[in-house]
């Protein structure tokens, strides 16, 4: 009889792999993200300090040529016609867009071209004095005038003595009594009449003009020849009527540029350039960044 055997058979269970769960993006057990090789793409070969210069220099004239074509122009006043508003050797700053031909947008900064505007215009030429035109500081369509809207198209303007009438009325001007010192110096005040309320902005008259219209005479000046003589003048249609010191007539519409902004920079031309340093002591540091008004 064979003993019995104390060998036991066992059978072992295999413990099913439990399926990897599924991760949106490669982390590990612990919650950090695995690193992942991404396969770099292929890089060309590095800029040069040259090229990178000149792709910045190009970028900065284009957004120059895009700026002075339609939105700023620069523009210097090179004689003394709008003295004391305007001062001889000031550089403006014009706003173009705000004049900008074609519809106009509610959420853009464009507006239609309003009585007393300070604007800025090509030269259309004067027919009653075309030998100065010929001088090439008077060149027309070329030099740019600057001067303020008094008549809009289809107003009917006639100046009479200091008085300037629009349609019959006139306009709420303050008047200043001035000397000229020199040409292309600031006028000198010898006279500040009282302000009203209403006057928007100054004029300027010279002493012996204020003295004779106050004595009854009507003096025309040699470079009127529009709206006095007690001839009124009717503005044509898309122009504007323009004047100065008391002088000038109108602008097509066309040929205005933009509106005066503001002084960005203003040299005082009567004094003598011997050094340098006269740059910055006949700088006029007190009109740079006055508002045109």
């Amino acid at each position: 009889m064979k003993p019995m055997s104390d060998t036991v058979t066992t059978v072992e269970k295999k413990t099913p792999e439990k399926p990897e769960a599924f991760s949106a993006r490669p982390v590990r057990s612990n919650g950090r993200e695995r690193e992942v090789e991404v396969e770099a793409e292929p890089v060309g070969p590095p800029k040069t300090v040259i090229r990178e210069y000149f792709e910045s220099a190009v970028v900065t004239v284009i957004m120059a040529l895009f700026g002075m074509t339609f939105i700023v122009q620069a523009v210097k006043v090179p004689t003394a016609s709008m003295e004391n508003t305007i001062t001889v050797g000031d550089h403006l700053l014009v706003n173009k867009f705000i004049f900008a031909p074609g519809p106009t947008f509610p959420l853009l900064p464009q507006r239609e071209i309003n009585r007393a505007d300070i604007i800025v215009f090509k030269y259309p030429g004067n027919p009653n004095d075309p030998e100065r035109d010929k001088q090439e500081d008077n060149i027309p369509f070329k030099v740019n005038y600057v001067k303020r809207v008094i008549g809009l198209p289809g107003d009917t303007v006639e100046v009479k003595g200091l008085k300037v009438y629009v349609n019959g009325q006139p306009l709420p001007e303050h008047i200043m009594v001035v000397e000229n010192v020199n040409d292309k110096g600031p006028l000198k005040i010898i006279e500040d009449t009282p302000r009203q309320g209403n006057e928007l902005y100054d004029v300027y008259y010279l002493k012996d003009r204020v003295e004779e219209a106050r004595l009854g005479h009507d003096r025309v000046e040699v470079d009127f020849h529009y709206a006095v003589g007690g001839k009124p003048f009717k503005v044509p249609a898309n122009s504007y009527f323009v004047m100065d010191s008391r002088a000038w007539g109108f602008v097509p519409r066309e040929l205005v540029i933009g509106r005066a902004m503001f002084v960005y920079w203003s040299y005082d031309e009567t004094k003598p350039f011997n050094s340098p340093l006269d740059f910055f002591t006949n700088t006029r540091w007190n009109r740079t960044g006055t508002m045109v008004k």
